[in-house]
């Protein structure tokens, strides 16, 4: 009787912890990505995972005269002209949603389903999570770990620090990331002094910087440029900005 006693009570222990391991594993992981989140709310990022994984494949692909190039800048020291150009290009319902812009997706999927060319839907919220934190390959578990991140990103950040973050995380070329880095690479000026046009051609190149070109823009950088400068004026320029996160160089409203 004694030792039926213990067996049980020895199951129940094991059983208990077992339990814990299962609701205790979930709450790890939401606090070891919450962490991050919050942090960077206040932290400028001295890196992206996108940006190590760059600099890694040039490591094992025999690259050893690869250079990545990235310079962080405040909101403040960015051209009001630069955040309504990657707004107008990327994300123009950027203000209005909370990380997934539903109609953008259903359009792409319509758009997909009658077998035009293949299109995202991808928020620039999305895409800081994307760039800060996960690889680029793409599967359902990134695209789920990316919606968490998202999800995280929009409860604790203010839109103005998405758009600052992006700026700054945004590959414009090879091994070349964020406006300021691009802006003294390609035009050789602070990102502070980007006219309308160059940031057009900036954003322009975003939806494939190792395959497009800033300085030699072919007719498709040309036409997508010119794209969003209407884009940019249709929306009401950098005040479109104004109330969700400011103009740089102006305080938030």
């Amino acid at each position: 009787m004694v030792q039926r006693t213990r067996r049980r009570r020895g199951g129940t222990g094991w059983r208990r912890w077992a339990w814990r391991l299962v609701w205790g594993l979930p709450l790890l992981a939401v606090l070891a990505s919450l962490l991050p989140v919050l942090l960077l709310r206040f932290v400028d990022p001295p890196t992206s995972a996108f940006m190590l994984g760059r600099q890694f494949a040039a490591w094992s692909g025999g690259e050893p005269d690869f250079v990545l190039r990235h310079r962080w800048v405040d909101w403040d020291a960015l051209s009001p002209q630069l955040p309504i150009a990657l707004v107008a290009a990327e994300d123009q319902r950027f203000p209005e949603h909370r990380g997934f812009d539903l109609a953008a997706i259903d359009e792409a999927l319509a758009a997909n389903a009658r077998g035009g060319r293949m299109r995202g839907a991808s928020t620039i919220s999305q895409q800081v999570a994307k760039n800060l934190f996960l690889w680029p390959q793409r599967s359902w578990l990134r695209k789920a770990v990316e919606a968490w991140f998202t999800v995280l990103i929009e409860a604790f950040w203010p839109k103005q620090r998405i758009l600052e973050v992006y700026a700054n995380l945004a590959e414009f070329g090879d091994g070349l990331y964020g406006a300021e880095a691009a802006a003294r690479h390609f035009f050789g000026k602070p990102a502070a002094q980007l006219t309308a046009a160059e940031s057009a051609r900036l954003a322009a190149v975003l939806p494939s910087p190792r395959r497009y070109s800033v300085r030699t823009p072919g007719p498709f950088v040309q036409q997508r440029a010119a794209w969003i400068e209407q884009q940019v004026r249709q929306l009401g320029g950098p005040a479109y900005l104004a109330e969700c996160c400011g103009v740089p160089g102006r305080a938030a409203d």
